[in-house]
């Protein structure tokens, strides 16, 4: 029975700590000593954090104790276990490590041409947790870096000597533009068509649209010309519409359950407050086939459809009332708004 676990008092935390400090089974834990068990078990929990405090020492001389009648030893740890000690501690090696500060990697061509696999490398000892003698060697050398070859050039084509030396441009044979076709260059000045119009109206309103407001005011009507714009204010009015109304039937549907479970208290009701919970899927169904649909010029996104997604810093938001109802205010007061997932200005007056 080898198991650190089936002494009596090692829960889960303390199988950890003692597995942190380099008892691994029964046998290492009964050639312990007390004192420096303790030590250990401090130092490993200060460390890693594994329990809330560390085993006593007088948790520690039991489980010792334990272990040593399970694996049938005496009283005193036999002589040839020795506890962990720090090398890094030591001037010898601190010395040594400042002096040789470079670690040389194994080759990988190594590794193939010997078939070795990362399992058969052996793992390199620990400086602070090491029992017994330890001879630390170190070399002072700094190896030198391979030389680094330049990167071949790609794409480059590279042109054959012919051996023929060029010949000088004469630049008296140089003639101008203007020397050919007999006289200056008349610049090209395109027609304004219908087409050109309708595209600038697109792109910015009408001269007197602007007339006498202030560039910075939120009057200021901006950004490109929505393709409908009458549809996505009348969007707009139904959205507000249905985000009134339905606060407005769910307190109106409780008034008229109390007003009709208790009529002492709440006869001051009115009957007329069943319009609101009536009227409310005839209004959703307005806004699902109106609203739901209208979407962004721009990126396409649907403008009064809630949508779980990273906002533009520039969206239209109000605290307590989110991004879709503070957009469809702006629409209707100021006949434009800013795309709450792109932020392009779109308007609705031309």
């Amino acid at each position: 029975m080898t198991n650190l676990r089936s002494i009596p008092g090692i829960g889960k935390s303390t199988y950890e700590l003692l597995e942190a400090a380099g008892f691994l089974d029964v046998e290492s834990l009964a050639n312990a000593g007390a004192d420096e068990l303790v030590t250990e078990l401090e130092r490993a929990n200060r460390m890693l954090q594994i329990a809330k405090r560390a085993p006593g020492r007088v948790h520690v001389e039991k489980w010792i104790s334990i272990a040593r009648d399970l694996i049938g030893v005496g009283d005193e740890p036999a002589a040839s276990f020795m506890m962990p000690v720090n090398y890094e501690q030591t001037a010898q090696v601190i010395g040594l490590l400042a002096t040789a500060p470079f670690a040389i990697p194994l080759p990988a061509r190594q590794l193939v041409e010997r078939g070795l696999a990362v399992a058969d490398i052996p793992p390199a000892i620990f400086l602070n947790r090491y029992s017994g003698d330890l001879e630390v060697k170190a070399d002072a050398r700094i190896p030198k870096a391979p030389p680094i070859r330049p990167p071949a050039p790609k794409n480059v084509i590279k042109m054959a000597e012919t051996g023929q030396v060029r010949v000088d441009i004469d630049t008296t044979r140089i003639k101008t533009i203007e020397e050919i076709n007999g006289g200056p260059v008349q610049p090209i000045t395109p027609e304004l068509g219908e087409e050109s119009e309708r595209l600038a109206l697109i792109r910015g309103p009408r001269v007197e649209t602007n007339a006498g407001r202030d560039p910075k005011s939120p009057f200021y009507v901006r950004g490109v010309l929505h393709s409908h714009p009458i549809a996505m204010a009348f969007g707009a009015f139904i959205t507000l519409l249905l985000a009134v109304w339905i606060p407005l039937s769910i307190t109106s549907t409780t008034l008229l359950m109390a007003s009709d479970m208790k009529p002492e208290k709440f006869s001051w009701v009115p009957k007329w407050l069943l319009m609101f919970p009536f009227s409310l899927p005839v209004i959703g169904l307005i806004y699902l086939l109106v609203s739901a649909s209208r979407n962004c010029r721009i990126c396409g996104q649907k403008m009064f459809v809630p949508r779980v997604c990273l906002k533009n810093s520039k969206a239209h938001y109000v605290r307590g009332l989110g991004y879709i109802v503070p957009a469809c205010l702006h629409m209707l007061v100021f006949k434009w708004f800013r795309c709450t997932y792109c932020g392009t200005p779109v308007r609705l007056e031309k």
